[in-house]
């Protein structure tokens, strides 16, 4: 199973993830002609894609999802209120009623050989959701745009062999900097925006020997850098004895390039 961030941040975000028979999408903010350049550069093709799944309404997540569902004759899955407020909006322009997939929380679906479950998360979006998928007894988690970590979604990634976890902002950068009062209290809610801090502690708690990688994700362009974001890591890592480049590999995606391909 193997996993590469297209984008990632609050201009768009895409995820691919494939196994050896089926090809996915985790969300679309970002324009159809992006992602068929990114899948592209990784050798995949556009039209092999089987099902784009959505985490949440924000523009950020769903831009191109309409676009590219209608071009390539794809399925999308979110959760009926998500839906609900997608299509009461027209945010994503009209789908052929087939492609429109209802994804219940904390309910497993499968595609081919890849089971997938999403978990519902704290964030100021309507029914928002994370997602784990497994196949050949690997394990993959996904999960941005959440304010805090809570007991079903530390359960629910419990034993994951890779992460997508967000880490969108340093404390410090976000209270000097230019953001109105109003939003940096939002960001820094149970219902905004991880900080580096709270995802490099849970990913500290979350490490056994068997997760092999994190993508640290969503990073803020205005109140973190990724150099920050990783020495944030490293130090709450280090603290509970593991070291990266040894026990496990940090990776930082980017909100404009294509990321390594990483597998489990």
């Amino acid at each position: 199973m193997n996993l590469c961030t297209i984008a990632s941040g609050s201009s768009g975000n895409c995820t691919y993830i494939n196994t050896d028979d089926v090809s996915i999408l985790i969300d679309v903010g970002i324009s159809g002609q992006r992602v068929i350049d990114a899948l592209t550069q990784i050798n995949a093709k556009p039209e092999n894609i089987d099902a784009i799944f959505i985490t949440h309404e924000h523009i950020d997540h769903i831009k191109g999802a309409g676009i590219f569902s209608r071009k390539y004759n794809v399925s999308i899955y979110a959760t009926q209120k998500t839906w609900d407020v997608i299509l009461q909006n027209n945010l994503v322009g009209t789908l052929d009623s087939n492609n429109i997939k209802i994804i219940e929380p904390l309910t497993t679906i499968s595609l081919n050989h890849l089971n997938i479950t999403a978990f519902p998360i704290s964030h100021d979006a309507i029914e928002p959701v994370g997602y784990v998928f497994e196949a050949n007894q690997k394990k993959l988690g996904l999960v941005t745009d959440i304010g805090i970590v809570d007991d079903i979604a530390r359960n629910i990634l419990k034993e994951c062999n890779g992460i997508m976890l967000e880490s969108n902002h340093d404390p410090n950068m976000l209270e000097v900097g230019r953001y109105s009062y109003y939003l940096k209290r939002r960001i820094a809610s149970k219902i905004g925006h991880l900080s580096n801090e709270d995802a490099s502690d849970f990913l500290a708690n979350l490490y056994h020997k068997d997760l092999k990688w994190a993508m640290f994700a969503h990073l803020s362009s205005d109140n973190n850098v990724p150099s920050l974001a990783y020495i944030t890591a490293k130090n709450a890592l280090s603290a509970h004895g593991i070291t990266i480049g040894k026990d496990i590999d940090i990776y930082i995606a980017d909100k404009k390039s294509v990321s390594p391909v990483l597998s489990v």
